[in-house]
């Protein structure tokens, strides 16, 4: 039984397709929706669409740009001999905020997952190997994420980038900062021991 109109039915069906919301937020960000002025929500709606026809991925690294170059391949100073290659757009964004790294990046769009039918193929792989063999790249920085998938992937690519004569490394992780010993899992303890270097 259908508890409000079909068009406020069919937005708060929206709502909840967007990962992490679930029925009752789809709701709550649909009866918000609808409060909104007339402007307001043609706004909201045309940021929608403008960005799906707007962003698209830039030809070099693959990260969302308004067309053309993102500011990043654009740059003049940045360092073009080191590519950090992560999974998602958003590891841009998160490693960027650091202010610690200073090179280019490739993003894959993914990571190699069979569980839900994501090979090789489905990332962008090969214009990374294009990129690298091209030459003037010493090092490519393996940024997945510390998990099965990102391992998974982070081992393939590596394996694919030995001929070329890159240095390619992988991201340190361990022990969190601020975090405590007593509550590290196996495994990042491992981590931490084998990254560990001179003080």
């Amino acid at each position: 039984m259908e508890y409000f109109p079909a068009p406020l039915e069919r937005l708060v069906e929206q709502f909840a397709r967007l990962p992490g919301i679930g029925g009752k937020s789809a709701q709550r960000l649909a009866f918000f929706v609808l409060g909104l002025p007339e402007e307001e929500a043609r706004a909201f709606a045309d940021a929608i669409v403008d960005a799906k026809r707007g962003v698209t991925c830039c030809p070099v690294c693959q990260n969302f740009t308004a067309g053309g170059l993102c500011p990043i391949c654009a740059s003049p100073k940045r360092d073009g001999s080191t590519i950090c290659v992560v999974a998602d757009p958003r590891d841009v964004a998160a490693l960027e905020r650091s202010r610690e790294y200073n090179g280019h990046y490739h993003v894959l769009h993914g990571v190699i997952s069979p569980m839900n039918h994501v090979g090789p193929d489905d990332l962008a792989v090969k214009p990374l190997l294009e990129r690298v063999a091209k030459g003037g790249i010493a090092e490519v920085i393996m940024a997945t994420n510390p998990d099965t998938e990102g391992e998974a992937t982070a081992m393939y690519i590596a394996r694919l980038l030995k001929p070329f004569d890159v240095r390619v490394t992988r991201l340190a992780y361990g022990i969190p900062v601020g975090g405590h010993l007593e509550f590290a899992d196996d495994a990042t303890l491992m981590r931490a021991l084998e990254g560990r270097r001179e003080m």
